[in-house]
């Protein structure tokens, strides 16, 4: 009996020992790429970046992390090669901007994917998403904004593809703000170039991209947030207003909530390729919730002004799931907005 009982747990043990020499084979000596759907400089580059010097190490193996620039469409080229060109094999991450699942509810043109049949890691931080202004524009306040006697260019990505364009467009419908959306950046780097070459006034995303890219503007006082497209307020931003609590309809504040509010968790996700073998997906999940409370990767968070306010891969299943079941009427009121 105990020769049989030492023989079970042995073997047990020779198991579990084959299967953790098995996982880190794979990624020693490998290379993992992060594609980002983005030009370098801007958000989804810049948190990249950071993550990418610092997740291998929780990836059995260490393997070394790169960073790819992959731009256009609103980061669609990106996401499309993930879904369909890159190899499901666990050495592929994408990072393109989340408003793209809705997109795909809201049918549109050249989104090449699924969105329930993604692998999802997880996301850095929920986007808080505000309007900044350059003090040159003579923008400065909401009301200012709402007085204006010529629409007021704000930069754009692809229309329905990115935060600058759908935030915009909403805010622009829920509050009557007259507004011109001058589309075709590469990303929020070249938007925020533009606005302080007096091209643009200026452009709508994520605060925490905002607040570490734009730092410059901030501090020196020549770039001014006028608006929160939020739930609430920042802690940063308190004096700053909510656009919901300017909504004066129903409709107003559904558009807001659905498109600005609900996409917020999602905005910032990493995925992989569908087929991805599940061992490999957990392994690069637990990675990824391990290096957001890495104090090394944190420190360099915090040097870079990068907000971290995690989102899970459960939680973003969900978000994904919720955006199937939108009533027919609100998604063909949120086609004519962020499309025409």
């Amino acid at each position: 009996m105990g020769i049989r009982y030492l023989t079970t747990v042995m073997g047990a043990w020779f198991v579990l020992s084959a299967s953790a020499w098995a996982q880190e084979p794979f990624y020693k000596d490998k290379t993992v790429r992060i594609i980002v759907g983005f030009s370098a400089g801007g958000g989804f580059d810049t948190y990249s970046r950071v993550i990418a010097r610092h997740i291998g190490r929780h990836i059995p193996g260490s393997p070394s992390v790169i960073v790819e620039n992959m731009t256009g469409a609103g980061s669609l080229i990106a996401a499309n090669h993930v879904y369909r060109v890159a190899k499901p094999d666990g050495l592929t991450i994408g990072h393109f901007i989340g408003g793209l699942f809705l997109g795909q509810v809201l049918g549109q043109k050249g989104i090449e994917f699924d969105a329930r049949k993604f692998e999802y890691i997880g996301a850095p931080v929920k986007d808080h998403v505000v309007c900044a202004l350059t003090k040159a524009s003579g923008i400065t306040g909401i009301d200012k904004w709402m007085a204006a006697r010529t629409p007021v260019k704000m930069g754009g990505i692809a229309p329905g593809n990115s935060t600058p364009d759908n935030a915009t467009r909403v805010l622009r419908t829920a509050l009557g703000l007259p507004t011109q959306i001058v589309t075709g950046y590469k990303g929020t780097a070249d938007i925020r170039l533009a606005a302080e070459g007096g091209e643009l006034a200026g452009g709508c995303w994520g605060w925490d991209s905002i607040s570490a890219t734009w730092r410059k503007g901030l501090d020196a006082n020549e770039v001014v947030v006028v608006i929160q497209a939020s739930s609430k307020a920042h802690p940063e931003l308190p004096k700053v207003p909510l656009a919901i609590n300017l909504a004066k309809t129903e409709e107003a504040r559904q558009l807001l909530e659905t498109a600005v509010h609900g996409d917020s968790e999602i905005v910032r996700t990493y995925t992989l390729p569908p087929g991805t073998p599940k061992e490999r997906v957990q392994i690069l999940r637990r990675a990824f919730q391990e290096t957001l409370k890495d104090k090394e990767f944190l420190a360099d968070a915090k040097k870079s002004k990068l907000g971290v306010d995690p989102v899970s891969s459960d939680e973003i299943e969900k978000i994904i799931k919720s955006l199937f079941k939108l009533p027919p009427g609100l998604v063909a009121k949120l086609k004519d907005v962020l499309y025409n």
